[in-house]
């Protein structure tokens, strides 16, 4: 009798890994031990090896929910290289190629499926389920069966019922890459989870680096894009704005510098959407300019940077489409172009929102109030000075050192300055304007205090206030740091719906009056020339391996040119995505370790038995030529 496999046997000889990532472990045990899990891990944590470990170690069928139909298309393809018996269920498959894969649920052919979650409903998909019998249900993105969570599903609310129609409950494993606390409640609720093993990993990225710009207007901010894309001009990379006319405009302007980019929102045809998609991950186009439509569930795991154009509506969004990038392991860059203005269109998008079904004005209410916070804690993050990486994991709940040393503010140097008087002229100027019984945004303020003889501050009769003109020698960049700051530290605040206007808070009079706790210099911290380029890691660069290109030598360098190459050959000849065959990781690990026999080539990391078979002659005839 053949002893089964291991999950360590499992993941060695399958995914080419000799251990597990962090948390990886306890949960395909929990799993194998028939046990409900809740993992909460973030972005590239490696969420699918948990529930696929244990799909291979266990007799009958895994069956994996996911809403994202690009995501099972990509998943299925990478576990066919490696030898695995998958297939998936959705919309995009024709009556027969249904009855194909139902028939190889049934035959026992298939160990893992990917369905969408309205397959559940479907009744010969129910009867050759419980025919066949159910090892694991894996609910990925399990966020969206939560009102509370981000990206609500109600379909997903499908899946307990599912559940009860099983002559045998399996067990449940709910994962997801963002969930408060509150969510995570939800997600067990709503699943039925019982006695969860339960999992919040770090949500630390260690191979991303953060960066905020915050240009002086619109051409600024074009030409940081256009600058930032052409270095990395040979590296894949998102663009991700707030509307389809900003995806327009962005993309034919790339394209006019010379940037094989192409476009994906809303309101293009769903197949010229395929087609662009198809362009990204087949490497045919190396920048996608995009609406936040576009990524979810996307496993191209070679994009090398995320652009954000537009300011994102809270942190949760922007960490999960930041973390897109770098989704191997090696290094990438994650950058926000940050301007005011785009608080304005952000607010504008959430009063424009969709109301969710079945809510009470009071829960409405909450959400909207919930919504508004979100917001403003992205926008804390875009005009913070401190360590950008530390603010994201207290936002998460999560310590974190004040200083990391690889994000824009650390290598930022910061020149403090006592900008008290600064500070009292503006709240000043903000309540001159609210005895008036009037209001203005923070650009009207910025005129006024700056002495504007333009008609809307004549018209309005601002120029008569006692603050107009009393920081006439200030530039107007320099208010605006002003007033970002006294936001920042709720002197201030900014309120209204689609032109939000600057207002005074319970903080402002004991600010003028500089009471405690305000009876401390206003210190601005301003930055003081370009950033320096990245400080070395705490550890010597040959004392840990390689994960990137840019840590090889310039022999590693030009074998990993060669390499990359070689797997674009082999990628179009089996019209497969080039990260499909191998990863950059990989890549850069058999530069490193200069593999000589098939032996040592199954010691390269993502170097499974099947992957050595394909495809270990080809690329020791490279490595050893």
């Amino acid at each position: 009798m053949t002893t089964p496999p291991t999950a360590l046997d499992v993941l060695r000889d399958t995914f080419g890994y000799s251990e597990f990532r962090p948390h990886q472990a306890e949960i395909v045990d929990a799993a194998l031990a028939g046990r409900d899990v809740l993992a909460v891990m973030p972005t590239s944590a490696g969420k699918s090896i948990c529930y696929q470990v244990p799909a291979l170690a266990l007799d009958g069928l895994t069956i994996v929910v996911s809403p994202l139909i690009s995501l099972m298309a990509d998943q299925v393809g990478a576990l066919r290289q490696m030898g695995v018996a998958a297939s998936y269920l959705n919309s995009t498959l024709s009556a027969g190629e249904r009855a194909d894969v139902l028939h190889g649920v049934s035959s026992g052919a298939l160990r893992l499926v990917y369905v969408a979650p309205e397959r559940l409903d479907d009744p010969a998909f129910v009867e050759t389920a419980t025919t066949r019998g159910v090892s694991l249900l894996a609910v990925d993105e399990a966020h969206c069966i939560s009102q509370w969570g981000n990206d609500f599903r109600p379909s997903y609310q499908r899946i307990i019922d599912f559940l009860g129609t099983l002559p045998e409950r399996p067990p449940v494993m709910a994962l997801t890459a963002t969930a408060t606390r509150a969510v995570r409640k939800d997600i067990v609720g709503a699943l039925g989870l019982v006695d969860p093993f339960v999992v919040v990993a770090s949500f630390d990225r260690l191979n991303l680096s953060f960066a905020v710009q915050r240009p002086r207007g619109r051409s600024e901010k074009d030409r940081m894009l256009v600058a930032f894309c052409r270095q990395r001009a040979e590296r894949s990379g998102i663009v991700y704005c707030s509307s389809r006319r900003a995806v327009e405009e962005i993309c034919d302007e790339l394209r006019d510098e010379g940037l094989l980019a192409t476009r994906y929102h809303a309101g293009l045809t769903s197949e010229e959407r395929e087609r662009n998609q198809d362009d990204f991950l087949y490497d045919r186009a190396r920048v996608m300019v995009a609406t936040n439509a576009f990524g979810m569930g996307i496993d191209k795991s070679n994009v090398s940077y995320v652009v954000h154009y537009n300011l994102p509506l809270s942190l949760e969004n922007y960490y999960q489409e930041a973390g897109r990038a770098g989704r191997d392991g090696t290094r990438a860059d994650c950058l926000l172009l940050y301007s005011p203005g785009d608080v304005h269109t952000a607010e504008f998008l959430l009063s424009r929102s969709e109301p969710r079904e079945g809510l009470s004005p009071e829960q409405v209410a909450l959400l909207a109030e919930r919504d508004a916070e979100r917001l403003r804690q992205m926008v804390f993050y875009a005009t913070t000075t401190e360590c950008l990486r530390a603010h994201i994991l207290r936002y998460f709940g999560e310590e974190a050192p004040a200083y990391c040393g690889s994000c824009g503010n650390c290598l930022t140097d910061f020149e403090e300055t006592d900008a008290t008087e600064d500070a009292l002229k503006v709240v000043s100027c903000v309540a001159r304007i609210a005895q008036r019984g009037r209001s203005a945004g923070a650009g009207m303020v910025v005129d006024v205090l700056r002495g504007s003889r333009g008609e809307r501050v004549r018209q309005r009769g601002f120029d008569t206030l006692s603050t107009y003109g009393i920081m006439a020698d200030a530039s107007a960049a320099h208010v605006r740091a002003v007033i970002d700051e006294l936001v920042f530290r709720d002197v201030l605040a900014r309120v209204g719906g689609d032109y939000p206007t600057l207002a005074l808070t319970a903080s402002s009079g004991a600010f003028l009056r500089r009471e405690a706790p305000w009876d401390e210099p206003f210190v601005l911290k301003v930055a003081r020339g370009k950033p320096k380029s990245e400080r070395e890691h705490a550890a010597p660069a040959k004392a840990r391996a390689a994960s990137d290109v840019s840590e090889l030598d310039a022999d590693g360098q030009g074998l990993y040119a060669r390499l990359a190459s070689l797997r674009g050959e082999l990628a179009r000849e089996q019209n497969v995505p080039a990260y499909i065959v191998f990863s950059n990781a990989s890549l850069v690990d058999m530069c490193a370790k200069r593999p000589r026999t098939r032996e040592e080539f199954l010691g390269v990391s993502g170097v499974g038995m099947k992957k050595a078979e394909l495809y270990a002659d080809a690329f020791l005839t490279e490595i050893n030529r």
